[in-house]
């Protein structure tokens, strides 16, 4: 049988063997993630994730609200909105009204937030450049294709698999 998930058109050939291997790559994917240098106190990982996204965002002159950062990262508006108050509180975020809808808010990124994201960005994610040249960008972009896929499979079944 043939797929098409996205732009991916190949033969299926899951098994359960597969499964729990990617299961296990999963696991050590979060072990990575757990490996990073510690953020300064108080500041999540996500954070890091809220203020590339912004900054993307921003780049395509798009005035960011909370619903823009849920549905790049597929996470629910009410933990978003949560954490973009803890980031506002802490001076990495400011929220700005729409001068046309007083409730539309729009988000922007402090200097602190630039410095914090900055640093980040540079001494964590350009160090590893070098190590991970080898590589490629069609193997990257297959891995983040698949574990996207699989995450909104597991997303979409999650409530079966309780069962």
């Amino acid at each position: 049988m043939v797929i098409n998930k996205g732009n991916y058109i190949g033969a299926y050939n899951m098994t359960n063997e597969k499964v729990k291997r990617m299961l296990d790559a999963c696991y050590q994917a979060k072990r990575i993630r757990e490996m990073l240098p510690p953020l300064p106190q108080g500041v999540m990982p996500s954070y890091i994730q809220y203020l590339d996204v912004i900054q993307s965002l921003e780049k395509q002159d798009v005035h960011v609200k909370v619903s823009d950062i849920s549905d790049e990262l597929n996470i629910p508006r009410p933990g978003v909105t949560r954490t973009v108050k803890e980031m506002e509180k802490k001076g990495y975020l400011t929220k700005k009204p729409s001068e046309e809808d007083a409730r539309i808010m729009y988000l922007s990124i402090t200097g602190e937030g630039k410095k914090l994201s900055a640093k980040y960005n540079e001494q964590v994610f350009n160090a590893l450049l070098p190590e991970l040249e080898t590589i490629s960008d069609e193997d990257a972009e297959c891995t983040i294709r698949t574990i996207e896929i699989f995450y909104q499979v597991m997303c979409e079944r999650r409530n079966d698999l309780d069962k």
